[in-house]
């Protein structure tokens, strides 16, 4: 897990080792630079697999050049695969060029694992990120230059001058991230995931190469057989991702997701040291009490972090500093202090449980949008649609049966947060209803050109693209990679994903109860106890603290200076907020505030 920093074209040596060492922290271990007339590219290096310093980066084969981020867990079979050859190390990167030498660019449909990468072969330069998007690649095109990198904070050196993306802004309120290719800074564009881009004189050219959709629609119709096959990819996918040299942890919340990953290691002979968040007097959102509960019944050694009051004031602005543009998610701050930890007593990867809930169906409201799905069917819906339309609610019911009485698009994202209607009535501009639809009209080609039909498989990819692949994954990247951390993510394998998305979505969703596939499985391995425990997730006292902190008062005071927003709606929502009532979108305004002030202002 690594730093990628590079530049095709005219560049100082100095700036761009300046702006190299903004990326320190993803690779502490050894820090490798190859310069060139107009080629600068460089790696900062965590060494996970195979650490002696011949796997050093940028690696060289013949006249191919690569920066490479991430774990390739086939690696050893794709050995196998390319006979005929002679290795210099036992490394995954010497195996991506290997393939690419075989393949070409199609090497990357072999790859099995969390990757972005950069390759260059002559004078093409290939930018890949891996399926689900686990690794970020960012981008800049000027005149003088092509920049890339594995954080915005090592391209906006190369900026002229700093100027916000509206688009970002919009999608960023609409789905709590930026979408594809979007980032907040206006030039600096980011890879999607299942994509690759190849710069060449100038020029830019992009190619999708997966999509989830391609797995073939109920191909797995029998319940014991579903059981059967998910649990056997569930062990093959932990797995591969235990198989390291270095010390290695898992994050263990009260939940479901992250006691199988820890109870199915366990099985494979394999306890891992877990770690679990906590909070003094915010009994509400403390799983320490369950976390400890199932670490015993799994015979874990446990270690608490509890997080307080002074830890968040004392590390938010430095959390939001490093996270470089907005992102609403107000679970960053606990879990960066918890990879601090993680960090701090010397493991260098952590398992996580990111992905299950979205291809198991692990929310509530996948089933109360199911349910809501049978209204566009109402034949009598007309004074429906009119009440609605005449009768405006914040509450998101509102929305949602609005949007079927509106023939329009029911589901957009779990993490669909502010609706364009809410929008209009904040921004001091017009915002029309569905505007922000515009950033799923590809995903939604995707799906409607695919074989699958049913709602869940739609719930499930969208989610997987945007909530997790642009929100989770970028959260859990930056907080990881901040301590040097690489993080692993089996439920995101994605021979497992396509196994689960091929099953009969009768059989994803049961009689209605949240994962009712995985919960069967856990029956093998976990007590009823922790499979049928209330969902929590990272919840955390976040509001409140920044209530109490005063910082609350920052959103007013960058509005203030911009006009950005109608200053009678951002009173609404903070006093909102003070009543426990739309806390998300308050910290997605503070957030956004902080950047403001940070980089505009």
């Amino acid at each position: 897990m690594c730093g990628v920093f590079g530049i095709i074209g005219h560049y100082s040596p100095h700036k761009a080792r300046e702006a190299l060492k903004t990326l320190q922290h993803r690779g502490r271990d050894y820090c490798g630079v190859v310069e060139q007339n107009t080629l600068f590219l460089a790696h900062q290096r965590l060494s996970i697999t195979d650490v002696h310093p011949r796997s050093h980066q940028p690696m060289r084969r013949d006249k191919l050049l690569i920066s490479f981020n991430g774990e390739i867990y086939n690696h050893a079979r794709l050995r196998e695969q390319l006979t005929g050859l002679k290795w210099e190390t036992s490394s995954d990167t010497e195996v991506v060029l290997a393939a690419y030498e075989r393949w070409g660019i199609r090497c990357v449909e072999y790859l099995e694992g969390m990757f972005a990468f950069a390759l260059i072969d002559g004078d093409k330069c290939y930018l890949v990120r891996d399926r689900f998007g686990k690794k970020p690649l960012f981008y800049h095109q000027s005149n003088e230059a092509f920049v890339f990198g594995s954080e915005i904070k090592a391209i906006k050196p190369f900026l002229s001058s700093v100027y916000m993306n509206d688009e970002a802004l919009h999608s960023y309120l609409s789905f709590l991230a930026p979408t594809p290719p979007h980032t907040f800074y206006k030039g600096i564009e980011k890879l999607e995931s299942g994509e690759w881009l190849c710069a060449e004189q100038g020029k830019i050219t992009k190619h999708r190469y997966y999509n989830l959709l391609d797995t073939p629609d109920s191909s797995i119709t029998g319940n014991s057989d579903a059981l059967y096959r998910i649990e056997e990819e569930l062990h093959r996918a932990i797995a591969v991702r235990l198989d390291t040299e270095v010390p290695i942890a898992a994050l263990l919340s009260g939940g479901l997701d992250s006691a199988m990953i820890c109870a199915i290691a366990a099985r494979q002979g394999k306890k891992l040291p877990v770690f679990t968040l906590g909070y003094n007097e915010y009994d509400a959102y403390d799983e320490r009490k369950n976390a400890a509960m199932t670490a015993k019944y799994l015979g874990l050694d446990h270690t608490e972090v509890i997080i307080s009051q002074n830890d968040f004031d004392e590390h938010l602005d430095e959390l939001l500093t490093h996270m470089d543009e907005p992102l609403n998610d107000p679970a960053a701050l606990p879990l960066y202090l918890l990879m601090k930890k993680i960090g701090a007593e010397g493991y260098k990867v952590v398992l996580s449980g990111e992905g299950s809930d979205e291809l198991f169906l692990g929310y509530r409201q996948y089933f109360e949008y199911l349910d809501i799905e049978k209204a566009a069917s109402l034949h009598h819906k007309n004074w429906l649609k009119k009440y609605f339309h005449s009768h405006f609610s914040m509450n998101r019911e509102w929305e949602w049966y609005k949007r079927i009485f509106d023939d329009t698009l029911l589901f957009r994202t779990s993490g669909d947060k502010f609706t364009d209607l809410q929008q209009n009535k904040l921004f001091r501009r017009n915002v029309r209803d569905n505007e922000s639809l515009r950033f799923l009209e590809s995903y939604r080609r995707m799906f409607e050109q695919s074989a699958h039909e049913h709602p869940s498989v739609w719930y499930s990819m969208i989610d997987l693209k945007l909530f997790v692949g642009e929100h989770f994954l970028t959260k859990l990247d930056r907080v990881s990679m901040a301590h040097t951390i690489e993080a692993r993510t089996p439920f995101l394998d994605h021979i497992l994903a396509e196994t689960v998305l091929s099953v009969d979505p009768s059989l994803r969703i049961g009689n209605g109860g949240t994962k009712p596939l995985l919960k069967q499985i856990a029956r093998n391995y976990l007590s009823d106890e922790i499979i049928t425990r209330k969902k929590k997730g990272f919840a955390n006292p976040y509001m409140e603290w920044l209530i109490a902190s005063g910082r609350i008062e920052l959103i007013r005071e960058v509005n203030d200076k911009t006009g950005l927003f109608y200053p009678e709606e951002i009173d609404n929502y903070i006093d909102m907020a003070r009543r426990g009532k739309f806390k998300q979108h308050v910290w997605g305004l503070y957030v956004l505030s902080h950047w403001i002030k940070r980089e505009l202002l």
